[in-house]
């Protein structure tokens, strides 16, 4: 494998991409800081195929757009390890969702390997090769980069590499490489990377606990946060915190002295500021009842579909054993109460998870088959006529 290097000049990233050009698929990795601002600052970006690796600083360029045509190239799958954050970089980056992906973490779910393995534990996993990890906390924005980083940088693609194609042969063996798709499809929807202002009031911690009333207030407070977050770049809780909007909302002051008088609003807020929240406050106070935000309330589960969910999750996690698949990859609890109470969408009753898990759990509510164990294994037993006594039932 050529490894060339930090490329931080034009006529490297063009050698660089020459090189490249033509691989079916680039495993691709960043290294970004978030802590002290609103948006991820993109520190590097690190590229790798069979034959080449290396470490592209965009810090040294004024735009990245050769770079650019790779990531959005539909001829070339990217590969990524837990691709979210580096998809929301990147997008935030160009524009667009790199695309099309393979989640490395996903297809290793789809193998057994649990539903949010990390990157270090499937490289010893699969590979059994123990990375270093001295550098997981390291400062990427400061330069010049130290040859200890470059080389965990790389490291992050390298091996990336070889989980690629351990895990699509894998997966390619079992017939599960069509699984992948729709998630993949679904990671890659913009909407997940663009700044939700009318939704932020769902990230508020507590909000459940809120009347409605104050609902409409805490999404003004909330929307005008994340307002403030982006344009002075400043991470949400250094504006203003998750227990202070709530105290405001429930509080709903009409006066900037008794705003200031609240436990837990940062001293150092302005009058220009203490006056926007009191505007957030009486617009969401003045809201119109049938604008204020709604909380999803299901109806509770009765005391035996309780003991139905808890024999369903046992049945599920005896059918992804038999699969060799991790439960959680498959479905969850909510995902079970929802195919017994019929929902449409219920992921169980579609696509791959239907395949595996949701036919069989749908049978067994509808009483068409029942569990057995013979003491050391979970079954079904087929009741004969059980599917013709429904349908004249009907």
């Amino acid at each position: 494998m050529h490894d060339h290097g930090l490329v931080d000049t034009e006529a490297d990233l063009r050698v660089l991409l020459d090189a490249i050009a033509g691989s079916p698929w680039v495993a691709v990795d960043t290294e970004f800081m978030r802590e002290k601002t609103y948006f991820p600052q993109l520190c590097l970006i690190q590229l790798a195929t069979p034959d080449h690796i290396a470490c592209i600083d965009p810090l040294a360029f004024r735009e990245l757009g050769p770079l650019k045509a790779l990531l959005h190239d539909p001829a070339v799958l990217k590969v990524f390890h837990a691709a979210s954050q580096d998809l929301e970089v990147l997008y935030l980056v160009t524009g667009k969702v790199p695309g099309p992906i393979f989640d490395t973490q996903v297809a290793a779910s789809l193998l057994g390997h649990g539903e949010q393995v990390g990157y270090a534990n499937l490289v010893q996993a699969v590979l059994q090769h123990e990375l270093d990890k001295t550098q997981s906390r390291t400062d990427w924005s400061q330069r010049p980069l130290k040859s200890e980083q470059l080389s965990y940088a790389r490291d992050d693609v390298r091996y990336l590499v070889q989980l690629f194609l351990s895990l699509q042969r894998e997966l390619d063996t079992l017939g599960r490489l069509t699984w992948l798709q729709p998630e993949m499809e679904a990671l890659a929807r913009p909407e997940l990377y663009q700044a939700d202002f009318e939704g932020a009031w769902r990230r508020v911690s507590g909000h459940k606990r809120l009347k409605p009333r104050e609902l409409a207030v805490l999404r003004e407070l909330a929307s005008w946060r994340e307002s403030q977050a982006r344009d002075l770049d400043r991470p949400r809780r250094w504006i203003i915190s998750d227990d202070a909007l709530l105290l405001i909302a429930r509080t709903r002051p009409t006066e900037v002295q008794a705003l200031r008088e609240l436990r837990g609003l940062p001293k150092g807020i302005g009058e220009t500021q203490a006056r926007q929240i009191l505007q957030a406050v009486q617009k969401g106070s003045e809201a119109p009842r049938e604008t204020w935000p709604v909380l999803s309330k299901r109806r509770p589960l009765a005391e035996a579909e309780e003991v139905i969910v808890d024999v369903g999750m046992g049945l599920l996690r005896e059918l992804a054993r038999q699969q060799q698949i991790t439960p959680e990859a498959v479905a969850s609890r909510k995902d079970v109460v929802a195919l017994m109470r019929g929902e449409e969408d219920a992921a169980l009753a579609r696509g791959w998870r239907e395949q595996v898990a949701g036919a069989e759990l749908r049978r067994w509510l509808l009483g068409d088959c029942a569990l057995r164990c013979d003491g050391t294994h979970l079954g079904m037993v087929e009741l004969s006529g059980a599917a013709e006594d429904r349908n004249l039932a009907s």
